[in-house]
């Protein structure tokens, strides 16, 4: 079992933010509580003890290990996370391709349940959160405060990417985990169209790479009404997966040269929108080659550090050609009309997951992803 931690920054404006911690975030950890805080650790009348699916160091396989469970505090809810995706961006971290502190609990696309809440917890929290309700996790999570969060671009969070993300810790400045031995894809993919690319009802788009997040990139553009939605990718399987999923084309960039294919499909002009979905070099290339002119190439795969991609500075320059750079969405607007979106119809989760694993699975899964033998999503259930 694993059991997530969700808090509210004190002060932080309007809705109440998920602070995620435990089996289902990347986090690292302490091997004993200090002991300001080791008081009251365990959530009374419930389990004592938690697990985790833990990132030691590159090579090495993820262990499954026990942890104290946490008593949420103040402002915070407790939240049993039931399953977790499984995604490229903890690949690089495991492969140790970007540099990340360990040892660390992988993950960060979690669903979960509200299990309890932190005393005097405002009755507004409780209220939205009762007992019981089920939640989504957005793996960005602001501050809600700092000079980027208040002009609404919660996605560039100065907290979250210098404080508490490299620090693994909430922003009270401490961990929730502590070993019991010794005491990301829906998201990425609206903020990509939604903001970077502001795509817009007839547009033409191009998404290289249709794994997990290239997959969502497909419906997203579907449900904003894309007029070609293009599906490029190397595995004949992963492009009839995409044909489901919305795309109206499908190109395999091992058999023929994507970027002509994309441009002889758009009468020769090019796509409104490409999204690169991969982070690599090569697949930056055909993502700025692939726009017309004045259109958008949007990168959201992570690559392994230092990976250089290249650009045609003239072209750039003279046809107006737009690079952006897009990372997760934000969370406490977006993710309201994410949910919508599903409820209507426009999006499928279900048919987004292709493979479901056992916790004990972890390790599999990670390796069928770096062989590239997953389709779309594999998900992780820690408990039914």
């Amino acid at each position: 079992m694993s059991i997530t931690s969700a808090s509210r920054r004190a002060g932080a404006a309007a809705l109440p933010i998920l602070r995620r911690i435990g089996g289902a975030f990347r986090r690292p950890f302490s091997s004993e509580p200090d002991s300001a805080s080791s008081p009251g650790y365990h959530v009374a009348g419930g389990p004592s003890f938690m697990r985790g699916a833990v990132f030691w160091e590159p090579g090495r396989p993820l262990t499954l290990e026990d942890f104290r469970m946490p008593r949420p505090k103040a402002g915070e809810l407790l939240i049993k996370t039931k399953a977790c995706g499984v995604c490229h961006s903890d690949l690089h971290v495991l492969k140790g391709e970007l540099p990340f502190s360990s040892p660390c609990v992988v993950g960060h696309e979690i669903t979960g349940e509200v299990v309890d809440h932190g005393t005097h917890t405002p009755a507004e929290i409780i209220n939205r959160f009762p007992v019981g309700s089920h939640v989504v996790g957005a793996f960005i999570m602001p501050c809600g405060n700092c000079f980027y969060c208040v002009k609404g671009q919660e996605d560039l969070c100065e907290s979250f990417f210098a404080y508490n993300r490299a620090k693994g810790t909430l922003y009270d400045g401490q961990t929730r985990l502590f070993l019991r031995s010794n005491g990301c894809a829906v998201f990425t993919a609206y903020g990509a169209l939604r903001h970077a690319a502001e795509m817009r009802a007839g547009d033409s788009v191009a998404v290289i790479g249709v794994g997990g997040v290239g997959s969502s990139c497909l419906q997203i553009a579907k449900a904003f009404g894309a007029s070609e939605v293009i599906a490029v990718d190397v595995l004949d399987e992963k492009l009839q997966n995409a044909r489901t999923l919305g795309a109206t084309h499908t190109v395999n960039a091992a058999k023929e040269d994507a970027v002509e294919k994309i441009k002889e499909i758009t009468d020769g002009r090019g796509v409104d929108v490409a999204v690169e979905a991969l982070g690599k070099a090569l697949t930056f290339s055909q993502c700025a080659k692939s726009v017309r002119d004045g259109g958008k190439a949007v990168m959201i795969g992570l690559a392994a550090t230092n990976v250089m991609g290249e650009v045609d500075i003239t072209r750039l320059v003279r046809r107006q050609v737009k690079i952006i750079g897009s990372y997760g969405a934000r969370a406490r607007q977006d993710l309201p009309q994410i949910v919508k979106l599903a409820e209507s119809g426009a999006f499928n989760l279900k048919n987004t997951i292709s493979r479901k694993c056992k916790f004990e699975e972890a390790n599999s899964a990670y390796e069928d992803l770096d062989r590239g033998k997953i389709v779309g999503r594999a998900v992780v259930e820690i408990m039914s």
